[in-house]
């Protein structure tokens, strides 16, 4: 199996829910689920990996406070390099609604000082040699993002393929967040985006359309995925190819998180050099089953071809 690497964003995420309808200002009401649980898209691809025992190693930050030796003791001797900055950790609280769908509220915390030393410090360019990095959070790593280009630069020096997952910008799809995006993008090898996040940045509105229009953007030999929640996935393969992956039907309990989940399943299958239809329902059937299950399950391993939730 190819080496894995995840790069960005873990954070505190306090989940609390259901609740309908929204509450009035000045009000409160009771919800009946809790959760205080490791976030972030890095964060939670991490978790997944971890959860179906697929070898992976991750660069982050935490901040100087109770949440940051939190975060660093989930992960154990993997977080021992982790850098440890000034701030306090950024916390997300996400309130969920009865359809699975959330709000959240984040602090920007400790996660804008995440650079380009710190990450490199805790990154083995020859251990992960012919692997893939997944590079997330692009608008919440401040600092490491403004040194993307000497990233992508030590990448290819290695011969590791970055997977970006740009997540949604703060200031939502400006022109100016589009064209870093676009360029981050002609600097990878993988694009694992939403439905919106591809037609905006292709200015398309046909997703799959809009997928090969991304796919112009980047590298020869690039793979475009765009993520459809219930309605699976699709990807244009390097060759140009177009595949389809429906989703499996679950009941929806807990959205969060399942787009990283989705890039865990499906790198993970990449890394184990199975076709891109496979790694597609690797990526569907563990996103689909961490949003059916309480407390979040992965399934203990990572199943090819014919799989259930």
């Amino acid at each position: 199996m190819r080496p894995l690497a995840v790069i960005g964003n873990v954070n505190v995420d306090l989940i609390l829910g259901p609740a309908a309808p929204w509450p009035k200002a000045g009000t409160e009401i009771i919800v009946d689920h809790d959760e205080l649980r490791v976030g972030g898209s890095a964060g939670n691809a991490a978790l997944a990996w971890d959860g179906l025992g697929v070898d992976f190693v991750i660069a982050a930050n935490v901040g100087s406070d109770q949440f940051g030796r939190w975060l660093k003791e989930g992960f154990g001797a993997r977080a021992d390099k982790w850098a440890v900055r000034p701030e306090q950790t950024t916390l997300s609280v996400g309130i969920t609604h009865p359809d699975g769908e959330r709000t959240f509220f984040t602090t920007r915390g400790h996660l804008a000082r995440l650079d380009l030393a710190d990450t490199l410090s805790m990154l083995d360019g020859r251990a992960l040699a012919g692997g893939y990095a997944l590079l997330c959070g692009s608008f919440l790593t401040d600092d490491l993002t403004a040194d993307y280009p000497a990233f992508f630069d030590w990448a290819d020096r290695h011969g590791i393929a970055v997977a970006l997952d740009t997540g949604w910008p703060l200031e939502g799809w400006t022109p100016a967040n589009c064209d870093s995006a676009r360029a981050w993008l002609s600097r990878s090898r993988i694009a694992l985006l939403n439905e919106v996040e591809t037609t905006t940045l292709a200015g398309v509105e046909e997703p799959a359309a809009a997928a090969r229009a991304i796919k112009a953007l980047m590298p020869e030999d690039a793979i475009v995925v765009v993520k459809r929640g219930p309605d699976g996935a699709i990807a244009v393969a390097s060759d140009g190819a177009f595949v389809s992956q429906p989703a499996p039907r679950v009941e929806v309990i807990d959205t969060i998180g399942a787009g990283d989940v989705f890039n865990a399943g499906f790198l993970a299958a990449l890394a184990a050099d199975e076709p891109l239809a496979d790694c597609l329902r690797a990526g569907t059937h563990l996103a689909s089953r961490a949003i059916s299950t309480l407390p979040r399950s992965y399934g203990g391993s990572i199943h090819f071809g014919e799989t259930t939730p």
